[in-house]
């Protein structure tokens, strides 16, 4: 008689291929199983801290394909943001630019608690949440190269990605202003009845703004289905929290409005949270949620990253806490995947991404007219003079 190891959770699994050597040996011939979608249960790598709310169990339900599509989403966001890196440091990206690797699981594990129904709106590091909602490389590669091929069409650069019918609502650059934004995209949807929340994202340096906490007390009073999360990555630019923050336990800083905190590196603990969060601002309004991650590069592209903070300190995350990693050691742990399947993967991703450039560079530059198309509503009757200021003509 066979077990099913893909029903067994993740320490029973491990103790009967220890026991049953013929299973062990059947599962290392076994077709790579990506597709499987049998339950299987993990606990998160650390537990949760509540802020006056119950905390989620550390127990949660996942399959193997949720599992490998975990892995091969991140090592696909990982390669984008570095391409990203080269791109810029060969000038076929500019102006702004931050980059995101390194926090991929709050992306990924964010996206497999929710659905695309509900919304999510972001500051300007942003790439890698566009692609967790459907975006495509090419349109990241093309918008960060400026071409019309891009997701704002090319108008939008690297801080204002945008994808309104997947609920992804940017991509902001006025620091915490996107927090407001939600909390009244929230206001639509408790005024439409249509049961989804909005996950409004900020970092630990827009913690501080003021218009955090005046966007959250009139969420609070009129119990608006808003998540606000904090994904604290520990450096606000250059500014370490502890320096930024008097109370630096983000999560507790709504006061009336209940926290939680959670592991950001560990994709599984930021879909249990997530699902959490949703199912209970539905119900009472608004919970913060911070996320404990970290940021391999600088702020942006101007900073090096390494002159605030030692690069033993990025080492160390890398090595302890990096969400990859994870995945992969989850992975092979529990025998649903080869080191070679893996690395194969991987290298799937690489030359997709190096594909996308190559689409993206053959997309065209945007017209010198789209300079004055998208800037006023519709209406207004505004006029625009041409390059020798003789030629008028209406750009509505």
């Amino acid at each position: 008689m066979t077990m099913d190891l893909s029903r067994l959770t993740s320490s029973s699994r491990r103790l009967h291929l220890l026991v049953n050597p013929f299973a062990a040996a059947a599962a290392h011939s076994r077709r790579p199983i990506s597709t499987d979608t049998s339950p299987i249960t993990v606990e998160t790598s650390a537990p949760f801290t509540a802020h006056n709310c119950d905390e989620p169990s550390r127990s949660v339900e996942t399959t193997p394909q949720e599992l490998v599509s975990f892995f091969r989403d991140m090592a696909l966001m990982r390669r984008m943001e570095i391409a990203a890196d080269s791109l810029y440091k060969g000038k076929m990206i500019r102006g702004f630019c931050h980059l995101y690797d390194g926090q991929e699981a709050v992306a990924v594990g964010m996206e497999a608690g929710i659905t695309k129904k509900d919304c999510i709106i972001t500051a300007y590091r942003d790439h890698c949440t566009f692609l967790g909602r459907g975006g495509t490389l090419l349109e990241v590669f093309a918008e960060l190269m400026g071409r019309q091929g891009g997701c704002s069409k090319g108008k939008g650069g690297s801080m204002h990605f945008y994808k309104k019918e997947s609920g992804f609502y940017g991509g902001h650059g006025i620091v915490g202003a996107q927090v407001p934004l939600g909390c009244g995209l929230a206001f639509a949807q408790k005024y439409l009845k249509d049961e989804t929340v909005t996950f409004a994202l900020y970092g630990d340096g827009a913690a501080n703004q003021g218009q955090l906490f005046e966007a959250l007390n009139i969420s609070c009073l009129w119990q608006l289905p808003a998540i606000l999360v904090c994904e604290n990555n520990h450096y606000g630019m250059g500014t370490a929290e502890w320096r930024a923050a008097k109370s630096p336990a983000y999560y507790k800083r709504g006061d009336y409005a209940p926290g939680l905190k959670v592991d950001g590196m560990d994709a599984l603990a930021v879909k249990q949270a997530c699902k959490f969060a949703k199912e209970y601002a539905l119900k009472n309004g608004p919970i913060i949620l911070e996320m404990d991650t970290y940021r391999y590069h600088g702020h942006s592209m101007s900073d090096p990253g390494s002159t605030y903070r030692t690069r033993d300190e990025i080492t160390g995350v890398r090595q302890v806490r990096d969400p990859i990693e994870r995945i992969r050691k989850l992975l092979l742990g529990l025998d649903l995947a080869s080191e070679k399947e893996l690395k194969d993967m991987e290298k799937e991703v690489r030359k997709e991404v190096d594909e996308a450039i190559s689409q993206a560079k053959e997309s065209q530059l945007p017209d010198p007219s789209e300079l004055f198309t998208n800037v006023y509503s519709k209406g207004y009757g505004v006029e625009a003079y041409g390059p020798d200021r003789k030629e008028v003509r209406s750009v509505l």
